[in-house]
């Protein structure tokens, strides 16, 4: 059976993912930074799911949180930590904060894991398009996004010959945040005519694992919204 580690995997887009895998069989591991919450959320997925807690934000914790997976297929880290933080106002604290959550954690994640990886085993880390499109308040997001295709085009060397890609989603139509909003942003500005959805960000995100061909590789998926 194949497993699947998803990391921050206890609501909205992490939740989805998590359970689009369990859907198709794997045995699937979710975690929080809150255990009740990681349990909560593997109970409502069903069998063959449990939950973890892990706090990317204090990565000395890590290998001990993790201590329990002792071999993995897929590793997808969701995590996200997009307090608005402008150069004008900025907030050293939440700074820090953010950039060692989504650069050092995601990093220390993988490096812990990487001795349990069986034959073929490979990564998804998550990012955003405010590498491409910074916008008012996003000096950090922007900043970490951008670190993360620094951090996978090292990875794949590092744990070569396992792959690792990181997708960067745009808005996403049906997310908690923007799914009762009549008219989110970009939404007519994309080439399809609408923002992107969950499930094709959980089914872009099985491709980037299955597909032995894709490493090191940024995938933007905005519906077309960086060719306009």
């Amino acid at each position: 059976m194949t497993s699947t580690l998803v990391v921050g995997g206890s609501g909205g887009l992490g939740a989805v993912i998590a359970r689009h895998f369990a859907d198709r069989g794997d045995d699937v591991v979710v975690t929080s930074r809150d255990k009740a919450r990681a349990e909560a959320t593997a109970a409502r997925i069903g069998p063959g799911t449990r939950g973890l807690a892990v706090d990317l934000g204090q990565p000395e914790t890590i290998g001990a949180a993790l201590a329990d997976v002792t071999e993995v297929d897929h590793v997808v880290i969701t995590a996200v930590g997009q307090a608005a933080n402008s150069l004008a106002q900025f907030n050293v604290t939440d700074a820090v904060a953010a950039v060692t959550m989504k650069l050092v954690g995601y990093a220390e994640t993988v490096r812990v894991l990487r001795e349990r990886f069986n034959p073929g085993a490979s990564v998804v880390l998550f990012g955003g398009l405010a590498k491409e499109r910074p916008y008012p308040g996003s000096t950090v997001v922007s900043t970490f996004n951008a670190g993360i295709t620094g951090l996978v085009r090292t990875l794949a060397v590092e744990i070569a010959p396992h792959r690792v890609n990181a997708l960067h989603p745009g808005l996403i139509g049906d997310s908690p945040k923007w799914r009762d909003v009549p008219e989110p942003p970009h939404s007519a500005q994309t080439p399809i005519g609408r923002l992107v959805t969950m499930a094709e960000i959980a089914d872009a995100t099985e491709f980037l694992l299955r597909n032995t061909g894709v490493n090191a590789h940024d995938l933007h998926m905005d519906g077309g919204l960086l060719a306009t």
